[in-house]
């Protein structure tokens, strides 16, 4: 018996043993998937990669293969080409060769993404002469700027840009603006990638991927994680200026001040008598539980209704605009952004402060601090990037009725949300109970004539308005904020009604909010 063989030269016994060590690899997971079985190619992978993927699929409920065998389905490669393939195929005399389903690692990472095994499409097969991978004279034309590309919320590079993100977070901690920029920039393009990084080949001719970033890409495909971001997810400090900052009116520096005075948890700062808070840290920590916890577009959009009613019982055609990261398509986010613009000018005088009172007569307004205009007038732009602008503004946390939100949409939005913790959940639910919740809300008043411009620059991505300036200034020679276009060369300043104007003055192609989700 032990000298018979099947067609395919192997063994019944080499067969079996083969079916004993792939149910043992199995037999701690369970396995969703019965109907395919995945060999994972070592050949331009290397063993611990290989092993990565192949622990990852086993999590997710498939079926894999140790080593090669006729029960095998899916074949899995990188960077080899089908001819590659199919010639070890033969060395391995697989009877039925021919029905085996030869598959670029695109197919095992979108698999892997959507925890099932997904439809296989034309660009998941191996080529005849090259996989589908981008080639180099593709990669070659990806822009170094955020605004010459397009960017939506479906990220396919996450594992890597989640990565880059911490550690651009880290070094705005540091103010570290060089390594920043570095990491920014690195997320923002494989953000914007529509393929995932699968290989190191995959990076070839890409703008702002230097050594650096490289190594770290590198070390996230052989391992699953980037040791780097493994050690500062553990550091004392981070931790730190982490959870500090999360706190409304606390910056790096009070964070640093209050972890050098010895400090490690929010209780522990809240309940010592050797600081003297702020009346904005005051109201931070008094709706802390709430504020923390992300805000749904129904509640969103139950806020702008709110707002928007109180406006026009005063500027009845006054507009009241959503930006930020809702007007990008996103279904959460931290905090609520508005901006107020009247038709008529003179109409927004005093309008912002009749409407923050009325919050207040109707017992909705917890928090209030103004900024009051202190834009020059034709005053010349900064040229440097800065954050805030000068309009009239005011940061407030203000008492939503759940009752307000439509709750259909509520639970959609929830389940897309980030996924709270025990304390959170429980939080959440102490909130149903209260009928109320504290949003972080700003409110921003606009002059018609700068709506436009202060849109723009209000809507975001935070990078993708970083590239924007940075863009205007290098290549045309002009400054933008979010007030206006100065061309240097002119000397003047260029007036737009809409978005589509102001990229137009810049010679660039229109891109829709939802796609500047760099």
């Amino acid at each position: 018996m032990s000298s018979e063989k099947t067609p395919g030269g192997i063994t019944p016994k080499r067969k079996k043993q083969r079916e004993d060590e792939l149910h043992s690899a199995h037999s701690k997971y369970e396995v969703k998937f019965q109907d395919l079985l995945i060999f994972v190619v070592e050949r331009k992978m290397g063993s611990s990669r290989r092993m990565f993927l192949m622990d990852l699929a086993r999590k997710k409920g498939f079926r894999v293969a140790d080593i090669m065998s006729d029960s095998v389905t899916h074949i899995v490669t990188e960077n080899n080409s089908w001819n590659e393939i199919w010639d070890w195929i033969q060395i391995q005399k697989i009877p039925d060769a021919n029905k085996l389903n030869l598959l670029d690692i695109s197919w095992f990472t979108d698999s892997m993404g959507a925890g099932k095994p997904v439809d296989i499409e034309e660009r998941h097969r191996l080529q005849v002469l090259q996989s589908d991978l981008p080639s180099t004279s593709l990669l070659t034309t990806v822009p170094q700027y955020a605004c010459l590309r397009k960017s939506t919320l479906d990220n396919k590079n996450k594992i890597f840009t989640d990565v880059l993100d911490i550690l651009a977070e880290n070094c705005e901690f540091n103010e570290n603006s060089g390594s920043y920029v570095t990491y920014a920039r690195a997320a923002s393009l494989l953000k914007s990638l529509p393929y995932p990084i699968s290989g190191m080949n995959d990076l070839e001719g890409l703008p702002c991927i230097g050594k650096q970033i490289r190594v770290i890409i590198e070390d996230i495909l052989e391992d699953g994680v980037c040791s780097q971001v493994e050690s500062l997810l553990c550091d004392e400090k981070y931790k730190a200026r982490k959870l500090f900052t999360s706190v409304f009116g606390v910056g790096v520096k009070t964070a640093d001040k209050w972890y050098g005075l010895g400090f490690r948890t929010i209780e522990e700062v809240k309940t010592t008598e050797d600081i003297t808070f702020t009346k904005m840290q005051r109201a931070g920590f008094l709706y802390y539980e709430d504020i923390i916890q992300s805000v749904s577009r129904a509640e969103a959009e139950a806020v702008g209704q709110m707002i928007q009613d109180i406006v026009h019982e005063y500027t009845p055609h006054a507009k009241v605009t959503l930006t930020g990261g809702f007007r990008r398509g996103k279904e959460v986010g931290h905090d609520v952004d508005f901006l107020i613009s009247c038709h008529e000018k003179g109409n927004e005088e005093g309008l912002l402060h009749k409407t923050v009172n009325k919050l207040d007569r109707q017992g909705l307004l917890l928090f209030c601090d103004f900024v009051e205009a202190t834009m020059e007038k034709r005053k010349l732009l900064s040229r440097n990037y800065d954050v805030m602008d000068h309009f009239q503004k005011c940061f407030l946390i203000l008492k939503l009725d759940r009752r307000l939100v439509d709750k259909r949409d509520l639970s959609v939005a929830s389940g897309s949300a980030l996924s709270l913790t025990d304390e959170g959940a429980e939080h959440k639910k102490e909130t149903k109970i209260k009928g109320w919740k504290a949003i972080r809300v700003d409110l921003v008043i606009v002059p018609a004539q700068q709506f436009a411009y202060a849109l723009l620059g209000w809507s975001g991505s935070r990078q993708f308005e970083r590239d924007l300036r940075r863009y205007a200034n290098q290549e045309k020679k002009m400054w933008l904020d979010n007030h206006g276009l100065y061309d240097k060369k002119k000397q003047v300043f260029l007036q737009a009604r809409t978005e589509e104007e102001i990229f137009a003055h810049l010679g660039l192609k229109y891109i829709e909010p939802w796609e500047r989700n760099a």
